[in-house]
C-alpha cells in the first residue's frame, strides 16, 4: 500500500512565550475549531482587533491564521469588507454532498483495488476505536466529543487511504471539514439512525472487496446526514425562508 500523508489533528496547546510561529499555529487551530464547531456563526465578521482580544495575541499571528484559513476555504475574504465566516445554504450543502460522492466513486474504488493487509488492519482498528469512543462531549449532551470527531475523520480517511493519490486525500480532507461544520451547526437528534451500524457495513463491504457496495453504502451514509441537516429550518436560511413563504401563502 502506498503511504499517503493525512491531515494531522490540530495541536491546540498553549504556545511557548515569544514564539511567533507557535502562536500563529495556535490561533489558526483555535479559530479553525471555532468555525468548524459553529461557535463562530456563518456570515459573522472576523475583525482582527476582535480576534486579537478573543485569542490573547497580536495582530500578526491573527493575520497569518486568517490567510491560512482563507486558502483552505474555512474563512471568506470579501473585497472592502474583510474576513468573514463563510455563509451556509441548502444549495451549498447539496453541492458539497454531491462532490463528496463523486470523489468516493474513484477514491474508494482505487483504495479497495490497491489496499493490502496493512490497509485492512488500519480500517479495522479505525472502526474499533470509533466504536469505543464516547460520542458526546463532557461539556454537554448537544456537543460532539472532539475525540469522537478525530476518530470519525480517521475512519473515513482509512477507507480511502490506499487510493494512491495525495490530491484525492487533500480534497477529501477539505470537503470533510465543510461537512463537519454543517453537522455541528445542526446537531439534530436522529434516534432512528444507527450510524455506527452504517460505519460497520461500510468497513465490511470494503474488507470483502465489494467495491460497488462499499461506494453505495458510503454515499448513502453521507447523503443521509445531508438530508437530516437540510431539513433544519433553524440552520439553513434558504430553507427557513422557503418554509416561511409557504406558510404565508394563501390557501387554495
Amino acid at each position: 500500500m502506498d503511504e499517503i500523508e493525512t491531515r494531522q489533528p490540530l495541536d491546540l496547546s498553549d504556545p511557548a512565550p515569544g514564539g511567533h510561529r507557535t502562536m500563529a499555529s495556535s490561533v489558526y487551530g483555535r479559530l479553525r475549531r471555532d468555525i468548524l464547531e459553529g461557535t463562530l456563526k456563518p456570515g459573522e465578521r472576523l475583525p482582527i482587533d476582535a480576534l486579537r482580544a478573543r485569542y490573547g495575541t497580536g495582530a500578526s499571528p491573527v493575520r497569518e491564521a486568517l490567510n491560512r484559513l482563507v486558502a483552505e476555504g474555512v474563512v471568506a475574504l470579501e473585497d472592502q469588507k474583510g474576513f468573514r465566516v463563510p455563509p451556509i445554504s441548502r444549495a451549498d450543502l447539496l453541492e458539497l454532498t454531491r462532490t463528496r460522492c463523486w470523489i468516493n466513486e474513484i477514491a474508494v474504488r482505487e483504495s479497495i483495488a490497491r489496499g493490502d493487509a496493512a490497509w485492512e488492519e488500519r480500517l479495522v482498528v479505525a472502526y474499533h476505536r470509533l466504536w469505543r469512543a464516547p460520542r458526546t462531549s463532557p461539556e454537554g449532551a448537544n456537543r460532539v466529543s472532539p475525540e469522537w470527531e478525530r476518530l470519525h475523520r480517521e475512519f473515513h480517511t482509512a477507507v480511502i487511504a490506499a487510493c494512491g493519490s495525495q490530491w484525492f486525500i487533500e480534497a477529501f480532507q477539505t470537503l470533510f471539514d465543510r461537512a463537519t461544520r454543517y453537522r455541528h451547526l445542526s446537531i439534530i437528534p436522529a434516534p432512528e439512525r444507527d450510524d455506527m451500524a452504517e460505519h460497520r457495513a461500510i468497513m465490511e463491504a470494503a474488507l470483502a472487496r465489494d467495491t460497488a457496495e462499499a461506494i453505495r453504502l458510503l454515499n448513502a451514509h453521507i447523503s443521509l446526514t445531508a438530508e437530516i441537516v437540510a431539513g433544519a429550518e433553524r440552520v439553513l436560511p434558504d430553507v427557513a425562508e422557503a418554509k416561511a413563504r409557504k406558510r404565508a401563502a394563501p390557501a387554495d
